[in-house]
């Protein structure tokens, strides 16, 4: 027969004072008065685990701050619990971390997190353009919001005026950034599933706009305006530069002279400057090998072949072509962008082969394989259709000044 226990009173409670051992003072049915040595007087559960049948201790509260006709209310409340089998305590515990998870995992500290992750697989002026774009259209109504909250109408919501306003590749970029934080957050535990899955198909669809870019039947146009446009030498070379080597208006604008291999005559781009993170190697043909020796003077003693003009401790910025061939009177018919598109019309025409083409734009293949062949292989592969290339525009600036045209070649600004 169970021990009965007298219930304790509101008096007994306030009378209790401490004692040289720490004691406990029982109202039953689990219900502690625990009295400390420094006279502190704290609530506790103590019963029996569901599964494991071991004894439990569970605090309460103190005393006074819980009086003793709620440590009674939450004393019922925890034997309900243990009625339907479920542990009290764990069942506590687990409300916390949920509480806390709802505060904590708002979509701005999950962006934070996942953006650690995003900004070592990209270029880092395209990191500071994704996380720009979350501080200019995410963060500011949904930023706070617990990630748990987060849905597809309220997103689609907070994104109709930037619909609105004909912004569709913004849009675009900004469902596939959302889509990858979701992502990250169900990888992580914090959500069960992504909520954003189908978001695109709430907006209208951008149209696809090619990057403007001239026939190969206008690269001599191209190249007289070149000869005679009013430009910096170090905006010349870097023009001509970006047009031999095929490669993208920031790859170009980086090249630093570590980079460059004279005796093998290769350039190879580390892969944390690829757009795909992926290490490039570019053949250097007679024209490029030229077009480096007559820069030399400007910028051989400094980091980068092409030294910005203000501070010629840093590269030219990546729109310094792109801004030259504007002046000269392409507007909106050709971008510094273009000028790959240019190399890839002409090379195909001629009948080159695409995998070698792709290979030279530093396109990444789907197959792992070949790409892996095609990193060994197709670099002296290469070499005679970039040979090709430069002996093509040296053609096309017959009759007019082309830096890497002729060795030594002296240009006036």
């Amino acid at each position: 027969m169970a021990r009965k226990v007298t219930r304790l009173t509101d008096t007994e409670v306030k009378a209790a004072k401490a004692r040289a051992k720490l004691y406990v003072l029982s109202d039953g049915e689990g219900l502690q008065l625990r009295v400390k040595t420094n006279g502190s007087r704290l609530w506790n559960f103590n019963y029996t685990h569901p599964f494991t049948n071991k004894r439990v201790n569970m605090g309460l509260g103190k005393y006074p701050d819980l009086s003793l006709a709620n440590a009674r209310k939450k004393t019922v409340a925890a034997r309900e619990l243990l009625a339907q089998g479920i542990d009290p305590k764990e069942h506590r515990e687990q409300a916390i971390l949920d509480a806390k998870a709802i505060t904590e995992n708002t979509l701005f500290n999950t962006a934070k997190h996942w953006f650690e992750l995003k900004k070592d697989s990209v270029t880092a002026p395209y990191a500071k353009d994704v996380w720009r774009s979350l501080e200019i259209y995410i963060f500011p109504e949904l930023g706070q919001i617990p990630l748990s909250r987060i849905n597809a109408p309220l997103v689609i919501q907070t994104l109709r005026p930037v619909e609105a306003k004909g912004s569709l590749e913004t849009l675009k970029r900004l469902s596939q950034r959302l889509n990858e934080i979701m992502v990250y957050a169900v990888n992580c535990g914090i959500i069960h599933a992504n909520p954003l899955s189908g978001i695109k198909q709430g907006f209208k669809k951008p149209k696809k706009v090619n990057m403007p870019s001239i026939t190969p039947q206008e690269l001599p146009d191209l190249m007289l305006a070149v000869a005679n446009a009013s430009i910096k030498k170090t905006t010349r070379f870097l023009l001509e530069w970006q047009l031999h080597t095929m490669t993208r208006p920031s790859e170009a604008a980086g090249t630093s002279w570590a980079e460059i291999n004279l005796i093998d005559k290769v350039w190879t781009i580390p892969a944390k400057r690829m757009k795909k993170r992926r290490e490039h190697t570019v053949p250097l043909t007679e024209a490029m090998l030229n077009l480096l020796e007559a820069i030399k003077p400007i910028s051989g003693h400094r980091e980068y072949v092409f030294p910005a003009d203000r501070n010629p401790k840093m590269h030219c910025n990546s729109q310094t072509v792109n801004m030259a061939i504007k002046r000269m009177g392409f507007h909106g018919k050709l971008v510094s962008h273009g000028l790959r598109s240019l190399a890839s019309t002409t090379l195909n025409e001629q009948g080159f082969e695409s995998d070698l083409i792709e290979a030279a734009l530093a396109h990444v293949d789907d197959s792992q394989v070949r790409s892996a062949y095609n990193r060994t292989d197709y670099l002296e592969r290469r070499r005679p259709m970039m040979e090709w290339w430069s002996k093509h525009i040296e053609a096309a600036c017959s009759g007019s000044l082309s830096i890497t045209g002729y060795k030594g070649l002296k240009i006036t600004a």
